[in-house]
């Protein structure tokens, strides 16, 4: 299989499992009569709206901003797009979070709330945080910093509170590096 095939048969697969359809010609345009409302503005979805991707496309938005009808194979394979483009956005998070909130699914939804605060770490920022956070890793005042890191620099109140616990909870096994 040439790249050309492959990079096609892996876009196919991304848009079927968000909800899109699986024979993709990668220029499907969102309906023109509904017009994008950003959950930052307050908009609120249910699970009648789900699949996004399906039933609301244009509220889909990857965190630089792009929508689904941006991401075309076209612009991946001119060099237009870069893995970046893909990022899902904090206020698509959001949505799901609401929807999942809407069908009953209340952890779901506090967990995409979660990874919603944790869109603007950078990637390579949190793979160290979670190598970090393996037992024997990290002093507990390291956890502490990340904490108050994830807190102070991203916004990320939720998630430095679990590093915070995690902190608490390795000192109280044993599980903390020892200088």
């Amino acid at each position: 299989m040439d790249q050309e095939q492959l990079i096609r048969q892996i876009m196919s697969e991304v848009m079927k499992n968000l909800g899109g359809n699986d024979n993709v010609t990668f220029e499907k345009k969102a309906p023109a009569a509904a017009a994008a409302t950003p959950a930052s503005s307050g908009r609120k979805v249910g699970v009648a709206e789900y699949p996004l991707a399906e039933k609301n496309p244009q509220l889909v938005k990857t965190d630089s901003g792009l929508g689904l009808t941006d991401l075309t194979f076209d612009k991946l394979k001119s060099g237009q797009l870069k893995a970046s483009d893909f990022k899902i956005s904090a206020e698509t998070l959001e949505l799901q979070a609401q929807i999942a909130e809407d069908s009953g699914r209340s952890p779901l939804a506090r967990n995409m709330r979660r990874a919603a605060e944790l869109v603007s770490v950078p990637d390579e920022r949190l793979l160290a945080i979670y190598n970090a956070l393996r037992p024997y890793r990290s002093t507990k005042a390291e956890l502490y910093d990340i904490a108050a890191e994830l807190e102070g620099t991203y916004g990320a109140k939720v998630s430095a509170g679990f590093v915070r616990e995690a902190a608490d909870v390795y000192e109280s096994r044993g599980r903390l590096r020892v200088d």
